[in-house]
């Protein structure tokens, strides 16, 4: 749940413009997709705001409701919420499935970039 007045570096993103914001994208970009009943996304959640602000010069970030969305969710095989998948140049090149801490995600970042 977003907070009034907090500005997020996260993107919210849909089926219809998943192709245009991460395949097209001119830099890596970082898919969270996401569940309003995941408990564990709520843990994920603070992480992926902190991974925007703190690398939103050389990594869009972006969140995707998985029910709203079944097209994106199909074509990649998500299984579980949260899943995190990091594009470069419109292929997966990082994917991991379930909770992750702020540190992992952020090792799991760099080692791309």
């Amino acid at each position: 749940m977003l907070m009034e007045g907090v500005v997020s570096n996260v993107l919210e993103i849909t089926d219809q413009d998943f192709e245009t914001e991460v395949l097209k994208a001119d830099k890596p970009v970082l898919v969270y997709l996401w569940a309003n009943w995941c408990g564990p996304c709520r843990l994920v959640s603070p992480s992926v705001n902190w991974i925007a602000e703190n690398y939103s010069d050389r990594l869009k970030v972006t969140k995707m409701e998985v029910d709203p969305n079944p097209v994106t969710v199909k074509q990649y095989n998500v299984e579980g919420v949260p899943s995190l998948l990091l594009f470069k140049n419109g292929e997966v090149a990082q994917f991991h499935e379930g909770a992750i801490g702020k540190q992992k995600l952020q090792e799991m970042i760099d080692n791309e970039l």
